[in-house]
């Protein structure tokens, strides 16, 4: 971590919330629901948001791809609520698709997503006050390197207008 703040490097962790509607709304056409269906597909996607909060405190994030989240969480809440067949929905997806990824290849990601999951266990008080002051000296380096950087630039556009004035 230390290495991508001192080369000013940012992670981006895309959520896989949007591909938890993408997937329920497929699963409407999949199932051809009805209105008691509907609602119990939204009880699902309810289930699954829970699900993908949990995924999101581990590393998943930074090793899967959202849909894959997104197919993990919501086969974990259809565990809950038994709606439907999930191993036949995964194949209509892969079908639909033309993925070159198989049933066997996809369901490994998903039990490692879970996994990670199963794994994670939420920081204690003391964890968490060690990683409030952690975060806190990490925010008054960057505050004072930003400090610095901001008398630079004056000092750059300081410099640059008096040479332009003689």
């Amino acid at each position: 971590m230390i290495v991508y703040q001192s080369l000013e490097f940012d992670l981006i962790v895309y959520a896989p919330y949007r591909s938890i509607e993408g997937f329920v709304n497929d699963m409407e056409e999949f199932c051809g629901t009805n209105d008691e269906q509907t609602q119990k597909l939204k009880d699902l996607q309810e289930t699954a948001r829970k699900e993908v909060d949990k995924i999101m405190l581990t590393d998943a994030p930074l090793l899967f791809p959202p849909g894959q989240m997104a197919l993990a969480a919501l086969r974990r809440a259809n565990e809950v609520h038994g709606l439907i067949d999930f191993e036949s929905y995964l194949k209509s997806i892969l079908t639909r698709q033309r993925s070159a990824h198989t049933i066997p290849e996809l369901t490994e990601s998903l039990n490692a997503i879970d996994s990670w999951v199963l794994k994670f266990k939420f920081p204690t008080d003391k964890d968490m006050k060690h990683i409030n002051r952690k975060l806190k000296s990490c925010l008054g380096h960057g505050s004072h390197d930003e400090k610095k950087r901001e008398k630079k630039s004056k000092h750059r556009s300081h410099k640059s207008s008096n040479e332009v004035h003689n």
